[in-house]
């Protein structure tokens, strides 16, 4: 059983989720499958075979969350710091191409979100980063090609 590292904050944001699914959705579904019996025939009831199948979705999230909590890593990244570039820093990079500048956070999966600006630690970017430090230039093999980066700042938040 492998351990999953992750932040204090995603470990939350789990919690929070396996909370709702628990307390709010569960009888929910069990209420729309309740008012689906009273309709007849179950063979063939749409809202039945729908709230059953609604329910079994929400259950198997349920035994997923609850695997990822059991075996969660929480990492204190304010307890973090120096300028090696590890699991939960917040790196500022610079691509050498575009001269655009991006921000990541390095984050254990299940929390990783790109649009939020947190990447995996699997992930490939995460991988060529592990390791260096400010002032390093890092080559990523991406779908779309090899691209550079060059590390501007290395932060612990």
């Amino acid at each position: 059983m492998d351990k999953i590292p992750m932040t204090a904050a995603g470990y939350s944001t789990l919690e929070a989720e396996l909370k709702h699914c628990q307390q709010i959705e569960r009888p929910r579904i069990i209420q729309q499958i309740t008012e689906a019996r009273t309709h007849g025939d179950l063979s063939e009831n749409a809202e039945y075979h729908a709230a059953k199948e609604q329910q079994s979705l929400n259950e198997g999230r349920i035994a997923e969350l609850e695997d990822k909590l059991a075996r969660a890593d929480v990492i204190d990244v304010s307890k973090l710091s120096g300028d090696t570039i590890t699991f939960g820093a917040t790196v500022t990079l610079v691509d050498e191409d575009t001269d655009e500048k991006k921000v990541w956070q390095i984050v254990g999966e299940p929390e990783a979100d790109a649009k939020s600006g947190r990447i995996s630690i699997t992930s490939p970017l995460a991988r060529a980063l592990i390791g260096k430090t400010k002032g390093a230039q890092v080559e990523v093999n991406t779908p779309g090609g090899a691209k550079g980066y060059e590390v501007k700042k290395v932060e612990w938040r």
